[in-house]
């Protein structure tokens, strides 16, 4: 005799909407949207990684802003993280090429089949990706120093949000990354079960803790490093090798490192 509750075709169908989506499900969604990056020519992902990188700094921006209009209290990064989750919004509901999401999108291809050819398409993507992220955040870094785009006062509050920044050290610049690269590889593979509200909510929650946290992602710290780069605050060799290729590192080995291939190790049986 079965078990089942005896439902209507209206009940059948909340059910089949609310019944959990298996991981391999989720595995195999992220799977062909990498195949599909994979292939994409380079225009088209430069000119997404440039928008990008430009989409990004209004991270730093809403973030300064905030910090432009808060007293130096304890829970006032508590308030002024909240503009971080800004440019995040921007890129991933814009569908633009964020280098931090492509390590993972990308590698669960290589991952199912680890062939030369596959390496050097993924290392192709990462290479054109950075790029242009790098390219676009030093674009609003420099319109922002230069163009004399904003109130005085609410570049004040950006440049000690960059300074802050920068006071990291190599070491702690890889180290906070490696938490970062982890909690955007995670949006990514949720980000597929999710409405358009649930997708909103958890983006913002999940950079709000990357921004609390005070870890280093490294585009949107880039646009920071950019600025004082371009003030002359800070050496350019300083902010590629002492801030810009640590939080590289450390987000890569956090996003593709650890989650990529957790994520793949509990599903490789079922795909």
């Amino acid at each position: 005799m079965s078990e089942e509750a005896d439902l209507n075709r209206d009940e059948e169908q909340q059910v089949d909407e609310y019944e959990k989506v298996h991981s391999s499900v989720i595995f195999e969604a992220i799977r062909r949207e990498g195949e599909h990056e994979l292939s994409r020519p380079f225009s088209a992902l430069w000119w997404s990684g440039v928008a990008a990188g430009l989409a990004i700094s209004t991270s730093v921006l809403s973030k300064g802003f905030l910090a432009s209009i808060l007293p130096p209290a304890n829970w006032a990064t508590g308030i002024s993280n909240l503009g971080y989750t800004v440019g995040f919004l921007i890129v991933i509901l814009g569908r633009m090429q964020l280098f931090t999401e492509n390590t993972i999108t990308p590698i669960l291809p290589l991952f199912i089949a680890p062939t030369w050819h596959k390496f050097n398409k993924t290392v192709r993507l990462w290479g054109i990706v950075f790029a242009a992220n790098m390219v676009g955040c030093a674009a609003a870094a420099l319109m922002l120093v230069f163009g004399h785009i904003l109130p005085d006062i609410r570049l004040e509050g950006i440049l000690s949000v960059s300074r802050h920044y920068a006071e990291a050290t190599p070491l702690e610049h890889f180290t906070w990354g490696i938490p970062a690269g982890f909690l955007i590889a995670a949006l990514v593979w949720i980000l597929p079960r999710m409405e358009s509200a649930g997708e909103v909510m958890m983006i913002v929650v999940v950079t709000y803790i990357i921004g609390l946290g005070g870890m280093s992602h490294v585009v949107a710290g880039s646009t920071e490093l950019f600025i004082l780069v371009a003030r002359g605050e800070l050496g350019i060799g300083v902010a590629v090798f002492g801030g810009i290729l640590p939080a590289f590192a450390g987000n890569v080995l956090g996003g593709t490192g650890i989650f990529a291939a957790l994520t793949y190790a509990q599903v490789r049986e079922e795909v």
